[in-house]
């Protein structure tokens, strides 16, 4: 169900940028109100995502696939111009997210404890070296 929620995260990504596109800086009420609705609901999905995906991998098939796909986009419906190196890009990106996804989890089984287990070890040793520099300055 992760990956279900990072493609929606990625279309409704997209949406949001080419309603910004269509906003017209803001001066264009519906498709300004869409881009902020989109943007919102893609961070929520993207947010359910990495209950299971880890974040390094979903933020760069997130991105990576938003960026290619609004590449594309321009250079199709608002007639940005598509250069050699652009289309290049694009390619070495999708390259990229095929090969984070055949690269795996690899190291997440061999990792003792959730990513929650370890945020909290994170806040206990912050709490502990704020305690101790309290303690150094009486």
């Amino acid at each position: 169900m992760a990956w279900v929620y990072l493609f929606f995260a990625i279309s409704l990504e997209i949406g949001g940028t080419v309603s910004m596109k269509l906003s017209n800086g803001f001066t264009r009420i519906v498709p300004s109100i869409l881009m902020i609705v989109l943007y919102i609901l893609a961070f929520s999905s993207l947010n359910m995502a990495l209950k299971q995906v880890p974040v390094s991998v979903a933020y760069a098939i997130w991105s990576g696939v938003g960026t290619a796909a609004i590449a594309v986009i321009g250079y199709m419906y608002f007639q940005e111009s598509m250069t050699l190196i652009k289309a290049i890009s694009i390619l070495l990106i999708i390259l990229g997210v095929i090969g984070l996804n055949l690269g795996g989890n690899g190291h997440e089984s061999e990792r003792a404890g959730s990513s929650a287990d370890k945020g909290t070890e994170i806040q206990k040793e912050f709490v502990m070296e704020g305690n101790m520099k309290q303690f150094d300055e009486q």
